[in-house]
């Protein structure tokens, strides 16, 4: 009979594209006995896997739950405990909002080996990808990224505390606080600052919507942008050239007025 070890390894799948999966990641997925994959993990990965490992999805996105957490976790162990070596595939980083931590604490409870592979989160690479860099020199010295969707399903307060601090902000999961982010933004007299939003960041189905915070739900609507996207606010939106294109154009029409 075969000696099984159990193990169970994450694996950061990206922000979408799956070219961009760690040469580690895809070698972990080549080896696996059973994937269980989220969402926001291009599926395209699993073809990656042997012929004869189990593939269950247990995704969740706004409003489509096929697991709680706690059940993926009895899984996981599950899982392990029978088949051996386990992928836990999620989108991005599996310890960028992704509960990857949880995931590991639980399986080492019952003496499972655990492993992190680190993926490429789309918090850095959507906005890099769209030539909006996080960090620019003279521009923003830092940046924070924040959930707009807490374990209670609000928005998270250390948003106001980012504003404060006048750099780059990044927000993830957020499309549904639309509204209440313009508004604290506003409330803050930062709702002139630069804003971006990016669906479907990295893939061929990529749509992006530019204007200022304090305009993010009419941004959404223009453009006609949902889940799943990400936010991004800081002068280094500017970057970008639908940006400036969109300057250049209220430029043009303040002369025309004048």
């Amino acid at each position: 009979m075969q000696n099984i070890v159990p193990k169970l390894t994450l694996v950061g799948a990206g922000p979408g594209d799956p070219e961009l999966i760690t040469v580690k990641g895809l070698k972990a997925i080549r080896q696996a006995r059973v994937i269980l994959y989220d969402a926001l993990a291009n599926n395209e990965l699993l073809d990656h896997a042997p012929a004869d490992c189990l593939k269950r999805f247990v995704g969740k996105r706004c409003g489509m739950h096929v697991y709680s957490q706690d059940e993926i976790n009895r899984m996981i162990v599950k899982y392990a405990l029978t088949y051996g070596s386990v992928v836990r595939l999620k989108g991005g980083d599996s310890f960028v909002f992704g509960r990857g931590q949880e995931e590991v604490t639980f399986a080492q409870q019952f003496g499972i080996e655990t492993e992190v592979v680190p993926g490429i989160s789309s918090a850095v690479a959507v906005p890099g990808i769209n030539n909006i860099p996080v960090t620019a020199r003279n521009v923003s010295e830092g940046f924070w990224v924040i959930t707009g969707h807490t374990q209670t399903g609000a928005l998270s307060r250390d948003l106001e505390f980012a504003i404060q601090a006048n750099t780059t902000v990044v927000i993830l999961m957020g499309m549904s606080k639309l509204a209440e982010i313009a508004g604290i933004y506003t409330a803050m007299g930062k709702g002139d600052i630069p804003a971006a939003i990016i669906q479907n960041g990295s893939l061929p189905t990529q749509k992006l919507g530019i204007g200022t915070a304090g305009d993010l739900v009419q941004i959404a609507e223009r453009e006609e942008l949902r889940n799943p996207a990400i936010i991004v606010v800081g002068e280094v939106v500017r970057f970008h050239e639908a940006f400036k294109a969109m300057q250049e154009k209220l430029a043009d029409e303040l002369k025309l007025a004048v």
